[in-house]
């Protein structure tokens, strides 16, 4: 059988699925909702906005808010353009934001003036051009919600004024020049170990990764309603966002994850898909207090990772839908593997499926470059179309990751079952050594979630001068659950070597978190400086 697939540019996929679902619903914000044609003529008008102020093919575009319809319409809106679209993290402050605008010479800052929890966007903004140094260049900051700008910066009055100035065909003619394989997107890492690296990626890379997650893993239909609360810098919101257009299925997202509002959504919009992705957004949602009382029958899919002990909690509160899990990253463009149809219940919660048509896994050996066979962990090498085309000015960076055979060295690791299941392991740098002994995190991990009083657990290398590392552990603990260190001590020497049994525990109600993530290297820290303290006070 011959199978082909036909990869549109990211604002070519909008177009075409105006064409096919024009009036009905594309993108829904909390309570305000686009059709497809609504989208399209927004992004049009938008475009020839960009266009009056210079945006060219190649030019940057940094978006900088929260969840929102502006942020959709300015992103298609920059691609008609063949412009560069560099969605900003909307928790980044003014080193990280410094940075950013350093790295990609960003000519456009587009945000909102709403005020969130989060912060006052526009104030940040007016800080790093106050900040820029001399003679560097000014992005023009757009707030994108207010019709009259302040402080120097556009509202969205003056860039419709300008696009009056600015034929459609401008805009068309630039769309038709867009290449397959141009740069679409620079999407930053989450930078929790230095500043963030700009990973490129292309349209293909893009735009097919998400139609391949939509029509082979997802089975997406017009008539799905996909709910996806997570940030839109974010990939795990870019690649079903793409999956979506491609099928016309709306998708539902929130300004900020509240769990009964989320709730709310999924309860009257009657939603097919819930894409909760992340523990956070897992556990919010069934701790609700009011979860059990939802109809929530109309959701037929499900996706989360974590280890086994929380996905089949996460599939038993949503008995009726089908669990899928995944692996991936920004460097991958998205995620690169899912369970395909047919896999068993089991592989579902205990692996993260199965590599796209396209892709290629493999496991390297930690101390030699000696490709290991099923079964065998080592570190995740993937091969194929989303790999991104290298790091932003980083040259060193991109040969470490990137070898001369075009495999990226990811850096997790994992292991592929004899059945080309993917099993993930963690990252290498969360590997611990144990008096020369690897211990996994992630496994450690596993065992302690299986306790019934452990809601989550982060295991983390600590200093100690006999072994050189021994493994402590951060632990919350169910709500009204109650364990002694000496429990799950035992807990966890019942099951697994000694030398993997954590030799210290702290018990947490409050994670320092990324934007999706645990932030593991503050446990280590906290875990380092505690020890420390303690070895200099007197005896």
């Amino acid at each position: 059988m011959h199978e082909f697939l036909e990869v549109p540019t990211l604002p070519d996929l909008l177009v075409r699925a105006c064409s096919q679902h024009s009036d009905r619903p594309a993108i829904t914000v909390d309570a305000a909702t686009q059709t497809f044609g609504e989208l399209l003529d927004r992004a049009s008008l938008v475009a020839r906005g960009l266009a009056a102020l210079g945006v060219r093919a190649g030019t940057r575009v940094g978006l900088y808010m929260p969840n929102s319809q502006h942020f959709v319409e300015y992103m298609f809106a920059a691609s008609m353009l063949g412009a560069v679209v560099v969605p900003i993290n909307n928790r980044f402050r003014s080193r990280e934001l410094l940075h950013v605008q350093a790295d990609a010479q960003l000519a456009v800052i587009v945000t909102v003036a709403v005020r969130s929890e989060v912060a006052d966007h526009p104030a940040r903004l007016q800080r790093l051009l106050d900040d820029l140094p001399a003679g560097a260049p000014r992005p023009v900051v757009i707030v994108a919600d207010a019709e009259a700008g302040s402080d120097g910066m556009m509202g969205a009055a003056e860039l419709a004024a300008r696009a009056q100035h600015t034929d459609q065909q401008q805009v068309e003619d630039a769309r038709a020049h867009i290449r397959l394989r141009d740069l679409a997107a620079i999407l930053y890492t989450s930078g929790t170990t230095a500043m963030p690296k700009g990973c490129l990626h292309t349209h293909e890379a893009l735009v097919r990764n998400g139609i391949v997650t939509g029509r082979t893993r997802f089975a997406l239909t017009e008539q799905d309603r996909f709910w996806d609360p997570l940030p839109m810098f974010h990939v795990s919101f870019l690649t079903p966002l793409i999956a979506c257009i491609d099928a016309g299925t709306q998708i539902l997202s929130m300004a900020r994850f509240e769990p009964e509002l989320a709730l709310d959504m999924m309860e009257s919009q009657r939603v097919t898909w819930v894409f909760a992705s992340f523990q956070a957004i897992a556990r919010g949602l069934t701790a609700a207090g009011s979860f059990g009382h939802r109809d929530l029958s109309s959701v037929r899919m499900s996706m989360c990772v974590g280890h086994a002990p929380e996905l089949r909690e996460f599939q038993r509160a949503f008995a009726q839908a089908q669990l899928l899990s995944t692996y991936g990253s920004t460097e991958t463009g998205g995620v690169i593997t899912y369970h395909e149809p047919g896999a068993t219940a089991e592989e579902r919660v205990s692996t993260c499926g199965t590599p796209f048509r396209g892709v290629r896994l493999a496991i390297k050996d930690l101390e030699s470059e000696r490709r290991l066979g099923p079964d065998e962990v080592g570190e995740i090498l993937v091969h194929g179309y989303s790999v991104l085309d290298g790091y932003l000015n980083d040259p060193g960076a991109t040969g470490v990751a990137i070898d001369e055979d075009g495999w990226l060295h990811t850096g997790d690791l994992g292991e592929l079952t004899g059945s080309g299941h993917l099993i993930f392991h963690g990252r290498l740098k969360d590997m611990i050594k144990v008096g020369g002994e690897n211990v996994s995190a992630a496994e450690v991990e596993a065992v302690l979630t299986e306790h019934p009083a452990v809601l989550v657990a982060h295991v983390v290398a600590a200093p100690d001068a006999r072994l050189d590392e021994v493994v402590a552990a951060f632990v919350e603990l169910a709500p009204g659950q109650t364990a002694a260190e000496a429990e799950l001590t035992a807990h966890c020497a019942s099951q697994i070597a000694g030398y993997k049994v954590p030799r210290y525990f702290r018990f947490v109600t409050e994670w320092p978190m990324s934007a999706t993530k645990v932030r593991k290297e503050d446990l280590r820290d906290r875990i380092r400086a505690e020890l420390l303290a303690a070895a200099a006070k007197p005896a």
